[in-house]
């Protein structure tokens, strides 16, 4: 398989449209069902089984150890959600990886994958495989909406425990959570007698916007900006909500085109 996973390589990428391209844009993330068949995340999670009971963990093998999950990258509601966010030339990562949670295992504290380098332009996604039903027993994995935008030191982050605002992706089996890359987020303590899998890749644009790649409708323009005005974050205070609005708008305009600026950053959380 090709890394670069063009739209003409794709049957009929299932756009998102304005209002689910702002609402990734402030919550920095975005459900979606692969729509395949339920016969089809059950044969995953047994040759997940298998293979981790013949050699372990595969690592950034596990596209070639398991090639069916090609169906999941290649579905029409993935494809078009990761189009319209990254461009229609974005590219798959070489890093992968399939995180599988055992009964009794524990869960980590909050953290941002990479090192603490990050900026409003939205160049990397994380996309999140769930191949069956995960249950709150099961050690969901944790995200704190908002939180893309926060360059945090892990040694703070590690101080939080629960957040009022974070979300359990309790989600049925098929999802894809395609998050910013940066969002706040950690698994969960596994309390159930199943092993929880989650498939974790990374994709990327590879080339700057210069028009909006989704289905842009009528409220493209002011109209939609101006409704950043109107949304508040419940993590933010007044001053982070005003930050967060800049960041927001910039990177719209940017998505639409227009040549980037510099934006205020939010580095704490409160």
């Amino acid at each position: 398989m090709s890394d670069v996973l063009s739209a003409t390589a794709q049957p009929s990428p299932r756009l998102l449209g304005d209002i689910q391209m702002r609402d990734f844009l402030v919550q920095g993330y975005h459900l979606t069902d692969s729509e395949l068949p339920s016969r089809f995340h059950s044969d995953v999670c047994a040759q997940l089984e298998s293979l981790f009971q013949r050699g372990g963990n595969p690592g950034n093998e596990v596209l070639e150890e398991v090639p069916d999950l090609e169906r999941v990258w290649n579905a029409p509601t993935v494809t078009g959600a990761l189009t319209s966010i990254l461009g229609p030339d974005y590219t798959m990562h070489p890093h992968r990886h399939c995180h599988a949670s055992p009964p009794g295992m524990r869960g980590q504290q909050w953290h941002q994958d990479d090192v603490n380098k990050r900026h409003h332009q939205v160049w990397r996604l994380l996309a999140m495989y769930y191949p069956q039903d995960v249950t709150l027993e099961m050690g969901p994995t944790q995200i704190v909406p908002g939180t893309q935008f926060r360059n945090t030191p892990t040694s703070r982050m590690a101080a939080y425990g629960s957040i009022k605002t974070q979300v359990s992706l309790t989600v049925p089996a098929g999802t894809v959570a395609i998050t910013h890359y940066d969002i706040w987020h950690r698994a969960t303590h596994n309390r159930s007698e199943k092993t929880r899998y989650m498939l974790k890749f990374l994709f990327d644009r590879s080339s700057p916007p210069d028009r909006p790649a989704w289905n842009a409708g009528s409220a493209t323009g002011e109209e939609l900006l101006d409704s950043f005005n109107r949304i508040w974050l419940p993590i933010d205070s007044q001053t982070d909500a005003y930050k967060h609005r800049v960041i927001w708008m910039n990177c719209w305009k940017w998505w639409h085109g227009a040549p980037s600026h510099e934006s205020c950053i939010v580095d704490h959380f409160p």
